[in-house]
């Protein structure tokens, strides 16, 4: 398998599109909010990323784990990494080339080390206890829990929300409290290929491109969610862009204030995935990192030439 990971607005989608284009690979998505239907500007889906036109007809890559779930669902790590590993063995069996390709460095981790997890459920004596802590608080259990069962989870790249982080306080007390759970999955050996992109250029894109899918319709994308009637609270247990337009729509804060924060958020939130990554590498994992701003060519080519080289 080859896992290309990067940060937001560094332009995996295209490149894992054109490396599957090039070898007959499929795409396994390794983002947490594209499961859901419908959150399509939200999540940055650009579904269009995945058609390939060259000098003949349009070729869609075939892509995994998009659109699976409905929206104020909780779709957690444990579903995803049987999802992850049940799309691994169907492309391993057609004889096809998996490439696993996000952003959400838990994901990505737990199926390539094959993290032994288990469903937990909701605890709502404890939740009763956490309720009306703020987020700094939250984060201070949480940090207190990971020390004691020695977890990497629930990095606050993927905590950032006071109903993210209660989540994960239950997710923790859990396994502190429960034997390993029964279910094990296998680690899967991967290449990984890192998308570095200059931190300035990174900021340049992230707010052009937020400015963009406000135009395109990401307010009334949150409006049409709320007219289905899935609560606020759940929208805002997304994050990001849920989060900061769903307080907008509700009226809790002006577009003014509504764009600055969530654009302030994503820069953050991008710093937060290459943290993760490089903790990935501390870890004892190699990425190969290369240029976000170099050609697609080249980034193509170069890929496949550290392919060469491992074999």
């Amino acid at each position: 398998m080859i896992t290309i990971l990067g940060p937001t607005a560094s332009g995996k989608t295209p490149l894992a599109a054109a490396l599957a284009y090039e070898i007959g690979g499929e795409i396994i998505s390794a983002d947490s909010r594209q499961v859901y239907r419908r959150m399509d500007i939200g999540t940055g889906k650009d579904l269009a990323d995945y058609t390939i036109t060259n000098n003949r007809e349009p070729i869609t890559v075939p892509y995994h784990l998009i659109d699976i779930v409905e929206p104020g669902t909780k779709y957690n790590l444990f579903q995803y990494q049987q999802d992850f590993y049940d799309a691994y063995q169907d492309i391993m069996a057609r004889g096809k080339t998996p490439i696993l390709c996000g952003g959400t460095g838990l994901y990505i981790e737990a199926v390539l080390k094959g993290y032994k997890l288990s469903p937990v459920p909701q605890n709502p004596d404890l939740r009763q206890q956490l309720e009306g802590k703020t987020l700094d608080e939250l984060t201070q259990l949480l940090a207190a829990l990971k020390a004691k069962t020695g977890s990497v989870m629930h990095n606050k790249t993927d905590v950032d929300s006071c109903q993210r982080a209660i989540r994960a306080i239950e997710i923790e007390s859990y396994n502190l409290e429960h034997p390993v759970p029964l279910r094990e999955l296998p680690p899967v050996d991967s290449l990984i290929i890192g998308v570095n992109i200059d931190r300035e250029a990174r900021r340049e894109k992230i707010t052009r491109r937020l400015k963009a899918r406000l135009e395109e319709g990401m307010v009334d994308e949150v409006r049409g969610l709320l007219d289905e009637g899935i609560p606020a609270e759940d929208l805002i247990y997304y994050g990001l862009e849920y989060k900061f337009v769903t307080e907008y729509v509700t009226g809790k804060t002006t577009y003014d204030e509504m764009f600055t924060r969530l654009e302030i958020a994503i820069h953050q939130f991008a710093k937060r995935q290459m943290t993760w990554f490089r903790g990935m590498e501390r870890r004892g994992f190699t990425i190969h990192w290369i240029d976000a701003l170099r050609p697609m060519e080249d980034k193509v080519g170069k890929i496949l030439e550290i392919v060469n080289q491992q074999q």
